[in-house]
């Protein structure tokens, strides 16, 4: 090459080499040795080589360049894995992961993370995805050897792997050989998070499986969280720990456990089960609604895996897990309640009465809606987990509350003086005056309009629900009123009702139309005409939704009142076909309305929405008994209708098994055009044709406490939503434990705008998680300060640590991953402890 002068090391002695260069600084030179360098204390070209570049032409020499790797005593190792480097395409994926200054050991950990396909080349995300493809097309095998697994050993780094394991796990550190398999690996990590997460010794049929070093079988249990918690990977692990749970015998040993000791073990679903049947045992046995360890179980049990609220909508068995706890409490909460009035209810007054049901009783229809809810979405899994709680909770509900609470009413509703004798209760407006009284003093106030929604069978018990969900929202004030809903208390009655008029009568025809003024007002059309002349009209809700913003706001700009009609509840429950899906109906239609009244105030700019219902219901899940029957030998001459829970007709008398009246006191009508009816009693039924279990008509609370929601829109800061807030417990700034205890404290309590806060809670090193990540939910509406504690155990990675740095404890929420929480802390592991 021009201007170079060549030099072969073989052939011309060190010596005369220093001198040639040294006396031709600005020469240019290639030295060509025909064998590898001297050590460098031998070596006495040495520092022409470190001014220089070395070219070698053997492969690995190549391949180490190719790669970018600076370390020539690397060469050796390479020649070792040649069977990896032969493909091209490996050496490629490879060439993305390797940094210049890797060694040997970094080298087969990016070897490794390639054949596993792995973006991450760290230990613990090579062993999650090798191991999660033990699940083969969703059916976990124990015993597969999976193609990664094969391509590791056919590379020869199935050495490097359980070296890794080793290092990382302390798999064999005790010196008895493991059996080198995955599948023995799997249940020795499993294993160890179980023993270590649970209180107590680790069961004697199970101590082989944990790991022996104290210090890194911490390592298997955050690798055990990080897998259960990974989106991608969790099913794999439940369907493998489910898989190691049943091989290990797992169910015989936690039968031994009470809740309490499994508190921090998310191991295994059957810990989750065990966990359940251990809490309904205690709501069976009296435990209520205010057992604080109880709630700090179940609290704890829904921030962890399986029965997670983030996990839920992501997998069929967390669903239902998380359903069991719904269950559970409402069912806790409601033999609480049933406790406080194991003496049976009784009334001053139909108004104290209706107060007492607004106030409180109100409370059994809710919770026991809320218990079957939860029941029914535990059903498909096919679990007896609820059976005898389900049992109890019916006979209670259909067996004491619905008789003794009807009871108690007929004392107030009967009589001379009884409600049915004047059909006015203080504090709660006539069904038959709602435009007057409700909608009325809006439009004379100001108000540029009104929407009214109109819920079929829409009751007072889940009305409460929708007014906290609705107050959750920014901008939204919603209050709950009642009024005294028509008797008998059916659709045809309680629709003409809630329309503005000056008069309401009955037409005699088939279907005993309600006029209002003269008009019929049966069908949306005739209620649209009969609005206009209030500049109002009348919609249903899925068709205003559909309009969407600017039709539906060009649709109601010239009008006052809006009347929306929305009907899920009814059109299924009084179906005999779809009763049973009554207590759902009531969950979406709790949506529904939700949605409907955000549009309707965000893209309708209504500033005011009434929500009301024609009527309630009463439903029950267990089938009707003979004794919920009054049965009618013969209908009364003069009736026109009759139908389960009332009779209408002219003429018909009374009878001393009904409750007897006349329209033109319980709804308004004109005395002229009026009509007498028969109801039944409590909450029986005049016959079971057609679904019986989902009725009304008659005067029971639950039918005509209707409901009256008020929204307003506002802007005041006071109406904005935001997250409730909470602190770090104690002035320790030091994690000395391998696992330590972290507490917290919500600082003020959950209420309408204050809203609970998922977060997870971790150690990082800058980024780097080094403990594993917990999950905490504070959603306390306590007063009390020690009832808003929550506290978690973190388990730190076994490793190194600066005692003179800080690193970080930070909560981000579970949601939106935005940091609410950054405390700096030292970590100084002098001890290990075995939680």
């Amino acid at each position: 090459m021009d201007g170079v002068q060549v030099l072969r090391l073989d052939r011309t002695p060190a010596l005369q080499v220093k001198l040639d260069v040294e006396r031709s600084p600005g020469a240019r030179w290639l030295f060509y040795r025909p064998a590898a360098e001297p050590d460098p204390a031998k070596d006495w070209l040495l520092d022409l080589r470190l001014r220089g570049r070395a070219f070698r032409a053997d492969s690995n020499s190549m391949l180490l360049d190719d790669l970018g790797l600076t370390s020539q005593a690397l060469r050796p190792h390479l020649k070792a894995r040649s069977k990896f480097l032969r493909a091209k395409d490996r050496v490629e994926k490879l060439r993305r992961l390797v940094t210049p200054s890797d060694d040997a050991e970094a080298l087969d950990r990016k070897m490794l993370a390639v054949l596993v396909r792995s973006e991450q080349a760290d230990f613990q995300t090579i062993l999650l995805r090798l191991l999660s493809s033990m699940v083969h097309e969703g059916e976990a095998d124990l015993a597969a050897e999976p193609r990664a697994w094969q391509d590791i050993v056919g590379n020869e780094l199935d050495a490097a792997f359980w070296a890794f394991a080793l290092q990382t796990l302390g798999y064999g550190a005790d010196g008895v050989a493991p059996a080198f398999t995955l599948r023995d690996l799997l249940y020795r990590i499993l294993v160890t998070d179980f023993c270590r997460s649970h209180s107590g010794a680790a069961p004697e049929s199970l101590r082989h499986f944990v790991l022996p070093d104290r210090t890194l079988a911490a390592n298997a249990s955050v690798f055990a969280a990080r897998w259960r918690t990974d989106m991608a990977a969790y099913e794999s692990y439940n369907l493998l720990s489910d898989a190691v749970a049943g091989e290990i015998g797992l169910d015989g040993v936690l039968s031994t456990l009470p809740g309490e000791a499994l508190a921090e073990t998310m191991t295994c679903a059957v810990v989750e089960r065990r966990i359940l049947k251990d809490l309904k045992d205690r709501v069976l046995a009296g435990a209520g609604a205010s057992d604080e360890a109880m709630q700090a179980l179940i609290a704890r049990r829904r921030d962890g895996h399986w029965a997670s609220r983030l996990m839920a909508q992501s997998s069929s068995e967390s669903r239902a897990l998380a359903a069991c706890y719904d269950a559970i409490e409402a069912g806790a909460a409601f033999f609480e309640l049933k406790a406080r009035f194991d003496a049976g209810f009784s009334f001053a007054n139909a108004e104290a009465a209706l107060m007492a049901y607004q106030s409180e009783l109100f409370r059994f229809d809710q919770l026991y809606r809320h218990f079957h809810e939860a029941a029914e979405k535990v059903e498909p899994m096919g679990w007896a987990v609820l059976h005898e709680l389900r049992v109890r909770i019916e006979e209670t509900y259909t067996g004491w509350f619905l008789p003794q609470f009807g009871t108690a009413w007929a004392r107030v509703v009967e009589g001379e003086g009884g409600l049915l004798s004047h059909w006015t209760a203080a504090g709660m407006p006539n069904q038959h005056r709602f435009f007057d009284i409700q909608v009325a003093p809006l439009l004379a106030a100001g108000a540029k309009r009104v929407f009214v929604v109109i819920s079929d069978a829409f009751r007072y018990e889940a009305a409460e629900e929708l007014v906290q969900q609705l107050n959750s929202k920014s901008r939204f004030k919603a209050g709950l009123s009642s009024q005294l809903g028509v008797l008998p208390s059916y659709t045809t009655l309680g629709m003409a009702a809630l329309l503005p008029h000056h008069s309401l009568a009955y037409k005699t025809n088939s279907n005993l139309d309600v006029l209002a003024d003269g008009q019929p007002v049966a069908t949306l059309e005739q209620r649209n005409a009969h609005l206009a002349k209030y500049e109002g009209l009348a919609i249903k809700a899925d068709e205003l939704l559909a309009l969407g913003k600017d039709k539906g706001r060009a649709l109601v700009r010239d009008r006052r009142v809006i009347y929306v009609y929305h009907d899920h509840i009814d059109a299924l429950g009084d179906k005999q076909a779809t009763e049973g899906m009554t207590f759902r109906a009531v969950e979406e239609a709790l949506g529904q309305l939700a949605q409907l009244v955000s549009f309707i105030v965000n893209s309708l700019n209504g500033s005011t929405v009434l929500v009301t219902a024609d009527h309630g219901f009463i439903y029950q899940e267990a089938p009707l008994l003979a004794a919920d029957k009054s049965a009618l030998e013969t209908q009364p001459e003069g009736t026109l209708k009759a139908k389960k829970r009332y009779l209408l007709g002219r003429g018909i008398g009374t009878s001393p098994k009904a409750w007897c009246g006349n329209t033109a006191l319980t709804a308004g009508t004109d005395p002229e055009v009026s009509l007498d009816f028969w109801v039944p009693k409590g909450a029986s039924r005049f016959h079971f044709a057609g679904g019986a279990r989902f009725v009304h008509g008659s005067a029971m609370p639950q039918e005509i406490v209707v409901p009256v929601i008020t929204v307003r829109e506002s802007e005041s800061d006071k109406e904005k939503a935001r997250y409730v807030e909470f602190s770090l417990l104690g002035a320790s700034n030091k994690v000395v434990t391998n696992t330590q205890r972290f507490e917290f404290i919500q600082t003020e309590a959950v209420s309408d705008k204050v809203l609970p806060r998922t977060v997870v809670i971790a150690l990082r090193d800058g980024e780097r998680p080094i403990s594993n990540e917990q999950t905490l939910t504070f959603d306390s509406g306590s007063q009390l300060l020690d009832e808003r504690k929550r506290s978690v155990f973190l388990t730190v990675l076994a490793g190194t640590y600066d005692k003179t740095r800080d690193y970080w404890l930070t909560a981000r929420d579970a949601t939106s991953k935005v940091e609410v929480l950054r405390v700096p802390l030292r970590v100084d592991l002098a001890f290990t402890n075995d939680f």
